[in-house]
């Protein structure tokens, strides 16, 4: 018999293209997603399948799941800026509500879980490249403090369930990942470039441009979570790739890129933006055999040929126009 996985999330970008992977390894794939940032055009490709299905369902919320379950990877919760400061509640709810409902689900099915964390555990860092040591440099009640502080709660929990109720555990911290099924206005760096680009817009760079980042592309990503839920591992594990570059410089290859004529404007760097963003992927080499294969340059064609194939009602949808409750 096929082994069991959910997926929460499972309409996301992340969660799509770990949707694929694991029908691809011939599992039986079950998608959890309430659609308030996920799009069911991400997995419609997968619903004719037998070993495929969906929830419609917040995870926030008592999670039912009939049968076995293998695996479970927490993938819910809004990633970018523009969600978790408009969702500010839900993206708390999601972090502890619903990982202790995915926790508890893993309790009674006797399944290993995986969660996302991510790199803003480490907040704006005192420590360059940061390493899962390093224990962050966050404000709590900052704008981003809504998204960093509920993965790090997440991270606690898990490892709470991993020592005191024997749950096999696995956390992932995903450094700045990009690829095909990003939402084009979602307010990070790339999408927002590559948008601005399209529609004829200067690019925006907020503060001087010298911050960095580190871009995985999501091939690559996902192949690291996918060997980190099959080792024996329970701490953190950063994923993501150490070749960094500043804002500006990003900047400058979008342009290059597209072939836009546009030039770069400045506004003012958000409350508790990192300064830098590297990591420190030790870990996943010597435990996982894992490194990013895929470059910058590789991946940053395919994913705009992607966005250039959305459709031009995708291209000024205004970020701010749906409607959450």
């Amino acid at each position: 018999m096929r082994k069991r996985v959910l997926i929460t999330g499972g309409a996301g970008f992340l969660g799509s293209h770990l949707c694929d992977r694991f029908i691809n390894e011939d599992y039986h794939v079950i998608a959890m997603d309430n659609l308030i940032t996920g799009d069911l055009r991400n997995i419609e490709h997968l619903f004719k399948l037998p070993n495929f299905e969906f929830y419609h369902h917040d995870v926030s919320k008592f999670i039912h799941v009939p049968g076995e379950l293998d695996y479970i990877l927490h993938f819910a919760s809004p990633a970018s800026p523009i969600d978790y400061l408009k969702i500010p509640i839900q993206t708390l709810k999601v972090g502890s509500l619903g990982i202790h409902n995915c926790l508890g689900l893993a309790r009674v099915k006797g399944a290993r879980v995986l969660i996302a964390s991510t790199s803003e555990v480490y907040g704006d860092p005192l420590v360059h490249p940061q390493n899962e040591d390093y224990w962050g440099n966050v404000n709590p009640v900052g704008p981003r403090g809504v998204y960093d502080e509920a993965k790090r709660f997440q991270e606690a929990m898990t490892m709470a369930y991993h020592t005191y109720h024997g749950v096999e555990t696995r956390i992932v911290r995903i450094f700045n990942t990009y690829g095909p099924r990003m939402r084009l206005n979602d307010g990070r760096a790339l999408p927002a470039f590559i948008g601005q680009a399209l529609r004829g817009e200067d690019l925006t760079v907020f503060g001087d441009g010298s911050q960095t980042r580190s871009f995985c592309y999501v091939d690559d990503l996902v192949e690291g979570i996918y060997r980190l839920l099959l080792s024996d591992y329970a701490y953190p594990v950063n994923i993501g790739n150490p070749v960094e570059i500043t804002i500006k410089q990003f900047a400058e290859e979008i342009i290059k890129l597209t072939g836009t004529s546009q030039k770069v404007i400045y506004r003012p760097l958000p409350k508790d933006d990192p300064k830098q963003r590297k990591p420190d992927i030790t870990r996943a080499q010597e435990i996982l055999g894992w490194e990013p294969r895929v470059e910058r340059s590789e991946g940053l064609k395919v994913t705009y040929e992607y966005f250039k194939s959305l459709p031009e009602s995708e291209l000024f949808k205004d970020p701010h126009g749906r409607e959450f409750n």
